[in-house]
């Protein structure tokens, strides 16, 4: 959520990144509109509680005088009278405060992150900057085939299945399609806990309305979830597992020495996909439900652009140990996600599309989340606590490398050579047949 203060201290800067961030700015007439209100709410309030607090000296001052002077008495019994009327008028006035407030806040909560100021001006991917490219590109004599085609030769997919079982955009994995998903998801955690420092993580899948809120996903993204209803308990199903990680210090202050803090998480992933009904409908590549390894980061605000250049490093490596071409694009404002102040998009070539799609998101929220979540930290004993920042990237979408692996890696037979760093976790598998120090998928 954005800084109020900015209403009142920035208003420029407010101004400018909404615009950068294709907001209407009617919306901040509104807004300045409310902040008024309640700046005026507030300072009549304080002068009420002042003449309160005096008026309450003063009648302490005449119930010691009318020990020996009784006839004050009556004076002081007329301006108890008057302090209740006034305690009432404040109670009022509160009231009123807090309305306004509430008010404030439903909108600031439908309100995006504000772009950091390296991040590039413009609507949509066509301004997007790419970054870097990595790994060669395959070279086949023969026409690639798509990864829906090579996995239902080999029967390691199976959509029509799903499909009865739970409607379109749901997949099935097969035998050794099974295994080469959960080698991959293995592969990812054992990388992030062991070579990059994250504590792993078995967050719960399903998480109630403040904590989606929490991330940014409430209340402006609520078509985009699935929700349950048991009786009168309320949970959505995660789109991601950064939703339970970031919250996991909701309402907190972290005491000194704690930060950085580094989580990573396997999840389904669970997104109805709204308005994205005829894209992608082919295959795994947007589904309703998909497995994915996430990285969080809470941090100190002073470190979190260096952090971020870390975080994608470590979503980078995923890739170069698999051996899987790919780029890097810094997004630009209008390209974000809601919470994020900056974001860089790792995008994986498949060849089947001649063209690289993403397989990591990795942004930089700064305090946004951490507002509307309150989870704030002391860099010292005693010290005013501040507010946090928060990281979040893909590390990596798991399906898309299955994806990419599959369409990479094969050969005019349909085979598919299996990336060595997973041998460790396939070897001996059924369906995977080793040619030397090489696995293959036939």
């Amino acid at each position: 959520m954005l800084d109020i203060k900015l209403l009142e201290e920035d208003i420029g800067k407010l101004e400018q990144g909404l615009k950068k961030r294709c907001i209407d700015l009617l919306i901040l007439e509104h807004l300045k509109t409310q902040s008024q209100l309640r700046k005026k709410q507030i300072q009549l309030t304080d002068n009420l509680k002042a003449e309160l607090n005096k008026a309450s000296r003063e009648i302490a001052q005449l119930k010691i005088k009318s020990k020996t002077d009784p006839s004050i008495m009556d004076f002081a019994r007329t301006r108890v009278t008057e302090t209740r009327a006034l305690g009432v008028k404040i109670h009022d006035l509160e009231l009123e405060l807090q309305a306004t407030e509430n008010k404030l806040r439903e909108v600031l909560l439908e309100l995006p992150n504000l772009p950091n100021a390296s991040v590039p001006e413009g609507g949509d991917s066509s301004f997007n900057v790419e970054i870097k490219k990595w790994g060669e590109l395959p070279k086949f004599s023969f026409t690639p085939k798509d990864h829906v085609d090579i996995g239902e030769r080999l029967e390691i997919l199976d959509f029509e299945r799903a499909g009865k079982l739970s409607g379109s955009r749901f997949s099935l994995y097969l035998g050794a399609g099974a295994a080469l998903e959960r080698a991959l998801i293995q592969f990812m955690l054992d990388l992030h806990t062991r070579e990059h420092g994250y504590q792993e993580i078995i967050p719960p899948f399903m998480v109630n309305r403040e904590t989606m809120t929490g991330t940014g996903n409430l209340p402006k993204f609520e078509a985009d979830l699935f929700k349950t209803q048991v009786a009168d308990r309320e949970l959505f199903l995660i789109p991601t597992a950064e939703v339970p990680l970031t919250n996991i210090y909701r309402e907190s202050i972290i005491e000194p020495g704690r930060l950085p803090i580094y989580f990573t998480a396997y999840s389904p992933c669970f997104r109805s996909e709204a308005g994205s009904y005829g894209k992608d409908v082919r295959g795994l590549i947007r589904l309703h439900q998909f497995q994915k390894v996430e990285l969080v980061k809470i941090v100190e605000p002073e470190k979190s652009y260096g952090e971020l250049e870390k975080m994608t490093q470590n979503a980078e490596k995923v890739l170069q140990l698999l051996g899987l071409p790919y780029r890097i694009v810094l997004l630009c404002s209008g390209d974000m996600g809601f919470a994020a102040a900056k974001t860089y998009d790792i995008e994986v070539w498949l060849p089947s599309q001649n063209a690289y799609r993403e397989i990591s998101s990795c942004s930089n929220c700064e305090d946004f989340q951490a507002r509307r979540a309150d989870i704030r930290y002391r860099h010292i004993a005693q010290a005013k606590p501040r507010f946090v920042h928060t990281l979040n990237g893909s590390g990596l979408a798991v399906g898309r490398a299955f994806v990419a692996v599959l369409e990479n890696f094969q050969n005019e037979n349909g085979e598919i050579a299996i990336p060595k760093i997973l041998n460790r976790y396939l070897d001996g598998s059924p369906g995977f047949i080793k040619e030397g120090d090489q696995l293959w998928l036939k």
